[in-house]
């Protein structure tokens, strides 16, 4: 594990700790198990997947590599721009501490647009998936970097036990087995290296002849041009999380157009 990542999770652990003396465990699942049906995360990838790329547009302000993103910041009007755009889903960053995100921005983006979102954050605790629930999140993300596999196994087997669908990243061989274990149906691989934050789409198409057909990949990160996007077609990738590329310009949907169907527009 990154020193950075290191440091997320004990911030994590210590968020989770201060959650649960506010809301007990009980509480939350109470709250969980009355929330409304969540939007359909999976079925909705594998929909858009039939007809074209299938998009998780994401939603971030700032990443500890990459400073501040957008300094302009509405996630409600970024939903909307990505959902006009073709979007199949969404992805919204949560957390505070280090990517300047917040549980608001979740409820923001969903409630501006029908689009089905990803609670992207650090999950460590049972009492996160709880959490997710009660946010709105329709998916959530579990990091196989920073999980033991019975917690990995344990946290994916609640999430969907309460309604949520399940993305499991990975970056490595070894950590696809810890994936495979679950019963998660879509596996992220994630091309950028957690200690140089560099990254490079040959791992996910190394990765991708060893995931069974019955889970949908999707690739993350580095995804910046229309050859990667063909580049990953070509090894049967149609599944993509981007995120910085389009913060980084004025219009995000525009940006997702452009870059996934500038040939059909």
């Amino acid at each position: 594990m990154s020193d950075i990542l290191g440091k997320i999770i004990a911030t994590k652990v210590e968020e989770v700790a201060a959650g649960m003396a506010s809301t007990g465990k009980d509480e939350i699942a109470a709250l969980a198990a009355d929330m409304p049906p969540a939007r359909a995360f999976v079925q909705r990838i594998r929909t858009v997947i039939s007809a074209g790329p299938a998009v998780i547009a994401e939603i971030k302000k700032a990443s500890p590599s990459a400073g501040i993103i957008r300094e302009n910041f509405r996630p409600d009007q970024i939903a909307v721009s990505y959902d006009a755009a073709g979007a199949a889903c969404l992805s919204v960053l949560t957390d505070a501490e280090y990517f300047k995100g917040a549980n608001e921005y979740l409820r923001q983006a969903r409630n501006a647009s029908s689009l089905p979102a990803l609670r992207k954050d650090f999950l460590v605790d049972p009492w996160q998936v709880y959490e997710s629930r009660v946010l709105g999140a329709d998916c959530i993300l579990l990091i196989v970097a920073v999980l033991e596999r019975a917690q990995l196994i344990d946290l994916d087997g609640l999430a969907r036990e309460i309604g949520l669908d399940v993305l499991v990243e990975v970056h490595n061989e070894d950590e696809l087995d810890d994936a495979l274990a679950t019963g998660a149906s879509l596996i992220g691989v994630n091309n950028r290296d957690l200690h140089t934050f560099t990254t490079d789409l040959a791992v996910s198409e190394r990765l991708r002849p060893m995931i069974p057909q019955d889970r949908t990949m999707v690739t993350e990160s580095g995804i910046n041009s229309q050859e990667d996007v063909a580049r990953m077609g070509r090894c049967g990738i149609h599944a993509f999380l981007v995120g910085e590329a389009f913060m980084r310009r004025e219009d995000p949907g525009g940006a997702l157009r452009s870059l996934f169907f500038g040939d059909f527009t």
